[in-house]
């Protein structure tokens, strides 16, 4: 964040301060399964809406993709910030774990990542948001509801589920996406789009019918004769408010069909935050602020007693390892 402290240190303005429905920039948090082409997504969008004249702004929060695998030009990469390799050594992490470790320290500094977002909210149209691809890492981790409730109750946001289309063509698949995507909505409390993505390979049309017709989906699932169909079939009532209020659209991230749709659906969840999620924010405010807070808090003294720890080392390898690793942080002394 060597750019970031130019800037004095953290933010001095509280969440729910910042008058979000006066704010031009919308931060778009871009979540999907691995493979679902979240990062080609975000390639796509970046490119499409330069050329429609809009300025984005882009935030990598996977720690662990590749450095050719990021197909648009990042702002802000966590990358920059958390050297995941080395938290996985440290900490004698899998992949996954390590994954929500690095997501964790930077969600340590996210203040920082306000203080730059705030010195361009005036003049960039998008934020978007790319988070990693093992899912449940920033979905079911405390630092991604933080980062999410910063961004929200300081900036209009809203989250795009991402679904693989041609995979999403059975029945059992495609209602535990609609699962996935409805807890990710009620998690998170914010506008949210649905976007089928690979319609150059399989258009989402049959999505569309199951989500508007039941006795369609209900005899494509009749087709399998398995307990998880049954059970599928059973949900797909239970699902049907969901599909009543949800946005959903088709996309290609390669070729970018449906990208003028997705913005016309990001503007009305844009309306829909600005009218009807932003006087919750504003109430959860303080209690937001107490809850990032209390998060870095914890997440500080844990680095401090790691460091202290590794200092009594005799041959001070584990010092140096964890030195290094938070190196870019500053954010234990």
């Amino acid at each position: 964040f060597s750019a970031m402290e130019e800037g004095g240190g953290p933010a001095n303005v509280a969440p729910g301060e910042i008058p979000a429905e006066k704010k031009k920039m919308v931060c778009i948090v871009v979540i999907g399964m691995a493979g679902t082409g979240k990062t080609t997504l975000m390639g796509g969008l970046h490119k499409y809406l330069t050329e429609q004249g809009k300025v984005v702004y882009t935030v990598n929060l996977d720690p662990a993709v590749l450095a050719d695998g990021v197909t648009y030009p990042v702002n802000i990469d966590i990358r920059d910030t958390v050297k995941y390799k080395e938290v996985m050594k440290h900490f004698q992490l899998g992949p996954n774990g390590a994954i929500m470790t690095s997501l964790n320290l930077f969600a340590t500094r996210f203040d920082q990542v306000l203080q730059l977002l705030e010195q361009r909210c005036d003049s960039v149209d998008y934020c978007l948001i790319d988070t990693p691809g093992q899912i449940e890492v920033f979905n079911w981790s405390a630092s991604g509801a933080l980062i999410c409730e910063a961004l929200s109750v300081s900036y209009p946001t809203l989250v795009t589920y991402i679904v693989d289309t041609p995979r999403s063509a059975r029945t059992v698949t495609f209602m535990s996406n609609m699962m996935y995507a409805c807890s990710i909505l009620y998690k998170y409390k914010l506008p949210f789009i649905v976007a089928f993505n690979k319609i150059d390979v399989l258009s989402h049309e049959f999505a569309v019918e199951w989500m508007t017709d039941y006795e369609a989906f209900a005899s494509a699932a009749r087709q399998e004769t398995t307990y998880i169909s049954t059970l599928a079939t059973s949900m797909a009532l239970a699902m049907e408010e969901f599909y009543n209020n949800i946005r959903h659209v088709g996309i290609s991230a390669v070729t970018g069909a449906g990208f003028k749709d997705f913005e016309v659906k990001v503007a009305e969840a844009v309306e829909e935050f600005r009218t009807t999620y932003l006087p919750y924010l504003k109430e959860q405010a303080a209690a937001v602020l107490e809850r990032r807070k209390e998060f870095e808090r914890r997440r500080k003294e844990e680095l401090k007693r790691s460091l202290d720890a590794a200092a009594k080392d005799p041959d001070r390898e584990e010092y140096d390892s964890l030195s290094k690793l938070f190196a870019d942080m500053k954010g234990v002394d």
